[in-house]
């Protein structure tokens, strides 16, 4: 082969396309209550589609509902992403309640498998009355405000308006069949493959005006898992765990105050206490149930410095477990604190109390070894013979004493009572002198 044959092979390799890379769907799957790792993990995939120029991101949803701020997070990321987002209520069984009804209307598409539901999206802080006879003008000004909300989504994406209204008001809820043929949702897929060959070929429009016509047929989907930081936030934000850490963190330092040195405790105590603090940072907790908690603590420690028979003790249980029941401002599936964790919590306080109060009642039962309580009922003997006035040894010190019968040189005696540093004794007629 000549030069010029090899020339012109390399030009033409050079001249046609390679292999086409085939489209990616990128997935993010949320389970669970929405909070601030959610937001987080959201924020994170839609970021990292686009870096990785994906098709769209396919969010699998199944969710009870979550926190208000958390939610609107989440859909302002995917109001101005610049992927189509398709949401997918999935696995069969699998709900977007609440929260997720929110996060199913944002996207550019919403899809949802077979024995699936959505709805009941009224706000939950507002109870049963929602914005009916008997509700306050605050209940109706939030039922109003989320009415608003899904209807402006529900009007951007195209999708039901007087059913938005109705999932906020009459906490309303619909099965996937019901959702296809009411305008709800676009597809019904019983499959992750099925959904995507039922998307390839139609057209979205992204934030900035931009249309879209999707090409799933063959993707390739990618899994995009939580790191670890959004991992230990969702742990650090379970309302429970982070209870936890804000007793171990008071706790710990306390112990740290009373017995300063012991290094372990305050160092762990203020590790769990910062922690909490970050936790309650993001939390929507109430500040009140915080005090009441903090000073429920203090009352119990008191009680064992403080002599009130219990009355601290019993009114910082009281404290503590109402400050616990109140602590988070909210009713949102899945943040309220655990009734059977604030229950142990309570019980093991009153343990604890218990165990103080005995360990008290049997130091006072102690006899005394110190100071000049100790002295009386101890034994003495007499430097030298005297009546009425005299020096006697006791405790390998000399001391003056009295006497209402005569006392002979070294004859034993017994301390009644101490006046002063003067001692009142009486003759000890078993003649054992004991320790003097």
């Amino acid at each position: 082969m000549n030069r010029i044959t090899i020339l012109g092979a390399l030009l033409l390799a050079l001249l046609l396309p390679g292999p086409l890379r085939a489209a990616e769907v990128l997935v993010l799957t949320l389970e669970g209550p929405i909070g601030p790792a959610s937001q987080s993990y959201v924020e994170q995939g839609l970021a990292r589609a686009q870096a990785d120029g994906a098709e769209l991101v396919l969010l699998r949803l199944d969710t009870p509902g979550g926190l208000m701020e958390s939610m609107r997070g989440i859909v302002s990321a995917i109001l101005a992403a610049d992927r189509p987002v398709v949401t997918y209520v999935a696995p069969s069984g699998a709900r977007a309640a609440s929260a997720g009804t929110y996060i199913l209307y944002a996207s550019h598409l919403a899809a949802m498998a077979p024995a699936t539901h959505v709805g009941a999206a009224t706000p939950v802080a507002i109870g049963g009355s929602a914005a009916g006879e008997g509700a306050s003008a605050m209940e109706r000004k939030r039922v109003n405000d989320a009415v608003a909300y899904l209807h402006g989504l529900a009007t951007l994406r195209g999708r039901n308006v007087e059913w938005a209204e109705q999932a906020v008001r009459e906490a309303a809820s619909i099965d996937a069949a019901e959702a296809l043929a009411l305008g709800v949702v676009e597809v019904v897929a019983p499959s992750t493959e099925a959904l995507l060959s039922a998307l390839d070929g139609r057209t979205v429009t992204l934030a900035e005006g931009r249309s879209v016509t999707l090409a799933t047929q063959a993707a390739q989907v990618v899994a995009y898992d939580p790191d670890w930081r959004i991992q230990l936030l969702a742990v650090l934000t379970d309302p429970n765990v982070a209870y936890i850490l804000l007793l171990l963190g008071i706790y710990g330092l306390i112990f740290e105050f009373s017995s300063p040195g012991a290094l372990l405790p305050g160092v762990a105590g203020a590790i769990s206490l910062m922690l909490a603090l970050f936790a309650f940072q993001v939390l929507p907790i109430n500040y009140a149930g915080a005090a009441l908690i903090l000073l429920g603590v203090v009352l119990m420690v008191a009680e064992a410095f403080v002599p009130s028979f219990g009355a601290l003790g019993l009114g910082g249980i009281a404290a503590l477990v109402v400050g616990s029941v109140i602590l988070l401002d909210t009713q949102a599936p899945g943040f309220g604190l655990s009734p059977a964790l604030i229950t142990a919590v309570a019980l093991f306080s009153l343990l604890l109390l218990a165990a103080l109060i005995a360990a008290v009642a049997r130091h006072r039962q102690l006899k005394v070894v110190s100071g000049a309580e100790q002295m009386v009922g101890s034994r003495a003997v007499a430097l030298a013979a005297f009546q009425a006035q005299g020096q006697v040894r006791a405790h390998g010190e000399i001391w003056r004493a009295h006497s209402t019968r005569p006392v002979a040189k070294g004859q034993p005696l017994t301390i009644t009572a101490i006046d002063g540093l003067t001692l009142t004794v009486v003759p000890d007629d078993t003649g054992d002198p004991g320790h003097v």
